[in-house]
């Protein structure tokens, strides 16, 4: 009797160890160093993953995860796409995080204003997208910030950029105030981009959006300096003031020598800047010059504009500028 109980009390022993072995391996801390970057293929099984895992050094051994994972994971089958492993992360741990498919996120994004050929730069720059892509047609695209996987195309992702802005342009254009001065969503993006060119000020573009919507219904030229700008360098900056013989050039979009709108957009206009020119503020103001704050100064006269003007360059002068 004493013979069986010692063999008892060793088989208990040994199971007990052998448990805390197991508890160890499965759901312990892992033997990764540090945090990797982890990308599972599309199609992929859970045993070709174990054993990519065991030689990226993710886990111990692929055959121990594979049995662990039928014993004591779920069901759900793993989900491609790229994962941020943490340092020492547990085997329970890893197969949670593939099943549950909290890939990385990965963001391009393009600001309000920005020109195509910025666009197109913005998007061959980023590193994880794959391909190439043309400079996208001025104004398709909706400034904002898109997420992507790793390998994604380049290409797919513009997709998604110029359908959010037909999308958005589509839905604003419903909720345009009646009488305004623009008759179609193309004309309603085209005058956005103007306005967002003019003025970085949020609480000034329905006020911007008034004059340019003015000048408009009555038939005089928008003199809008962006305009004049987008022919000489596609809507980078400048870099210089303009000078007279660009103010004078005839072109389908220098609006200092034309009466209208220009033939197409000058920038990629954001939703706040189409939603100004749909619903323009209550406004007479026919002008506006810089007052030195970052903003404008409106005004109604061209007396009364002129004498914004001397300001502005009294305060240029005063500051240099």
């Amino acid at each position: 009797m004493r013979k069986l109980g010692w063999l008892l009390l060793i088989l208990i022993v040994a199971l007990t160890g052998g448990a805390l072995l197991v508890a160890q391996d499965w759901g312990g801390r892992g033997p990764l160093a540090h945090a990797l970057s982890f990308e599972v293929p599309e199609g992929a099984s859970l045993a070709g993953t174990a054993d990519r895992l065991q030689q990226a050094g993710a886990i111990r051994s692929a055959s121990r995860f594979k049995l662990y994972a039928r014993l004591f994971g779920s069901a759900a089958p793993i989900k491609s796409g790229e994962y941020r492993l943490p340092r020492g992360l547990s085997a329970a741990d890893i197969l949670k995080l593939l099943q549950g498919g909290r890939t990385i996120q990965r963001f391009v994004t393009i600001p309000e204003g920005w020109p195509a050929i910025l666009v197109q730069e913005r998007l061959l720059a980023t590193p994880g997208l794959s391909g190439t892509v043309p400079v996208p047609v001025e104004g398709s695209v909706l400034p904002d910030s898109y997420s992507f996987q790793r390998g994604d195309t380049r290409a797919d992702v513009l997709d998604r950029m110029q359908r959010a802005m037909a999308a958005y342009l589509a839905d604003a254009w419903q909720r345009r105030k009646p009488g305004i001065a623009v008759k179609t969503p193309r004309e309603a993006l085209i005058l956005a981009s103007i306005v967002e060119k003019e003025t970085g000020k949020p609480s000034e573009r329905r006020l911007v959006a008034a004059v340019y919507s003015n000048r408009l219904k009555q038939g005089v030229k928008l003199d809008a300096d962006p305009t004049t700008i987008y022919p000489i360098t596609k809507g980078k900056p400048l870099g210089r003031r303009i000078l007279l013989s660009e103010l004078r050039a005839k072109n389908a979009y220098n609006t200092y020598a034309m009466i209208g709108l220009p033939q197409g957009p000058i920038c990629n206009p954001g939703r706040a800047s189409i939603d100004a020119v749909l619903d323009p503020a209550d406004s007479s103001a026919l002008y506006f010059v810089a007052d030195g704050t970052g903003g404008h100064v409106f005004a109604d006269t061209l007396d009364q504009h002129n004498a914004n003007v001397l300001k502005w360059r009294a305060y240029r002068a005063a500051h240099g500028i």
